[in-house]
């Protein structure tokens, strides 16, 4: 989480490094909150697995469902917010 964000509107929460002079998260005083830091990054094998072992795809239409069947084993469709209940029954209809 982005320095301060918790405190102003105006500081959305994704994250930006400190380039403050006399910043205390960038000096990494203790109590500051932790900067992201290449240990934070996860094992490649399963970076972008969910726990079932697919990777997510993101499916707006049938025809995107379609394509999706040739790598059945790989990925696992995920319909997304923005879709109607009549296109989202057909989706899992096919499905």
């Amino acid at each position: 989480k982005r320095h301060q964000s918790d405190r102003f509107h105006r500081v959305s929460d994704s994250w930006r490094a400190p380039r403050g002079i006399d910043s205390r998260v960038r000096r990494r005083f203790k109590g500051t909150i932790p900067q992201p830091s290449i240990g934070y990054r996860n094992n490649k094998k399963t970076r972008d697995l969910l726990p079932s072992g697919f990777k997510k795809f993101r499916v707006f239409n049938v025809e995107e469902l379609e394509v999706l069947l040739m790598h059945n084993r790989v990925y696992a469709a995920e319909i997304a917010h923005n879709v109607s209940q009549k296109k989202r029954k057909e989706i899992v209809d096919r499905a």
